[in-house]
């Protein structure tokens, strides 16, 4: 059972934020939406297989650069969780078992085991599996998993140079060596490693290799800006709708509190026609305002057994079913996940694109989303590349990331899956479909995809 799900802004010690109340926390009025009767459909449960379902889900503000909520809104007894996985991407060093330092600082108890996992932009996505495969073997009843992205402080590493002579120093014997070591230091030596959205093997830098995606696709300038231009716009409809229940109140260390995602910016065509090409330059079609942002957030979920969450008097939002991780070329197919993961998932489920009522899609660029909607609708590249028959289809835009994606909310790497799928159940909860579609890209051209069931109401 996902329980819960919030993302936040990070600091020191600021997983603790999402997994634990804090008095200091003002969260915002939850705003309730009418929940519609869901289609009668046949339900994808298995005889001899438990039930895990999403209880509840609720994530802070994610922001752009620049753990307490769960156990506030579900009032959960700390020791009642028997684990805790979270996902992050651009690791620190001082916590780079994260989970851990967050257990401990939200002041779960130290006998509850915790690891950190990473898997590019679908981390917290493998957070959850991974809780479900710990419950569904019997392990545990109750897991809290989620991710973590601080990108406004990353780490920034000395050159590799300097880092050697700073180590040689370290181990100098004498005042000789030391002043020798010194010495031998350089202007360039100084020279700071950034970290970068690239691929350690190719040396392509993400939105590279999607502007090249999209011109294999055919994608074009203007497609991608209108796509960009409508996920900000409904993230905009939404938020005023207050239909982002998940969002809740965080008071910013030294400025103030915030109270909804700060990335949401709808402009014009007009507008975003004036950008220049980020990545390949003239002629390149991604630009700063068709690509997701550098974003803070954090998500945390309580994912249980139905028998357990019941038992807490806990009233579930959806079963967790089945999913799959998927990997391809990460030259030319980096960012086609979802169109390997997707037909994969649902032949695992008997259900079809038809079945679906409602599609959550990580937006990475919009140029990586209109190429996987080509490629799931083209018979030629599922024969001639994915050894199918046939397409898998794409699926009906009237159902597609009706309330925004990671082009307009943001995208912490490590935080995004939760989101995900917190946002099928409350979708599925407020327009009466059964099943849901969560599908998502990584690094190192990887993917995964996960259906989700409505609980009944």
């Amino acid at each position: 059972i996902l329980v819960t799900n919030l993302p936040y802004y990070f600091f020191p010690c600021r997983t603790t934020w999402l997994l634990c109340s804090h008095p200091g926390l003002i969260v915002s009025p939850y705003f309730f939406f009418l929940s519609v009767q869901t289609k009668s459909k046949k339900t994808l449960a298995r005889p001899g297989v438990k039930n895990i379902v999403l209880v509840e889900g609720v994530r802070t503000p994610f922001l752009m650069s620049g753990t307490t909520g769960l156990l506030h809104k579900t009032g959960l007894p700390k020791d009642a969780v028997d684990y805790i996985i979270y996902g992050t991407v651009i690791q620190e060093v001082k916590t780079s078992n994260v989970a851990r330092e967050a257990a401990l600082g939200a002041g779960f108890s130290d006998k509850i085991p915790a690891h950190t996992v990473t898997m590019a932009c679908i981390s917290s996505n493998q957070a959850m599996t991974s809780a479900v495969g710990l419950i569904a073997a019997g392990q545990c009843d109750a897991v809290v998993a989620g991710g973590v992205e601080f990108m406004s402080d990353v780490p920034i590493r000395h050159s590799r140079k300097m880092r050697k002579t700073m180590l040689s120093l370290n181990k100098a014997k004498t005042l000789g060596q030391r002043l020798s070591l010194i010495g031998s230091i350089r202007l360039a030596h100084l020279s700071p490693e950034l970290p970068a959205v690239a691929e350690f093997s190719t040396a392509e830098t993400m939105g590279h290799s999607a502007d090249r995606l999209a011109a294999a696709f055919g994608v074009s300038r203007l497609e991608q800006d209108e796509f960009a231009l409508r996920s900000h716009s409904l993230a905009k409809k939404a938020q005023d709708d207050s239909l982002l229940q998940d969002v809740i109140a965080f008071k910013v260390p030294g400025r103030d509190i915030v109270f909804k995602d700060n990335g949401i910016r709808p402009s014009s065509m007009q507008q975003m026609a004036k950008l220049k090409p980020a990545f390949i330059k003239p002629h390149g079609t991604v630009t700063a305002a068709n690509s997701s942002f550098l974003t803070d957030g954090a998500s945390a979920v309580l994912i249980m057994s139905e028998e357990k969450a019941l038992a807490m008097g806990y009233k579930p939002k959806a079963y967790l079913r089945d999913f799959v991780y998927v990997s391809q070329d990460p030259k030319d197919q980096l960012l086609l996940g979802p169109t390997y993961a997707s037909p994969k998932v649902l032949e695992r489920a008997g259900l079809s694109m038809s079945d679906i009522d409602v599609f959550e899609f990580h937006e990475a660029f919009a140029g990586q989303i209109m190429a996987n909607l080509k490629a799931m609708d083209s018979d030629w590249f599922a024969q001639t590349y994915m050894g199918r028959k046939s397409k898998v289809g794409t699926p009906p835009m009237e159902k597609f990331n009706l309330w925004g994606g990671s082009l307009s909310l943001g995208h912490p790497f490590g935080a995004t899956g939760c989101r995900l799928v917190t946002t099928v159940a409350h979708r599925l909860k407020k327009e009466g479909g059964q099943y849901g579609l969560v599908a998502a890209c990584a690094a190192g051209g990887q993917g995964h995809a996960m259906v989700i069931e409505a609980y009944p109401q």
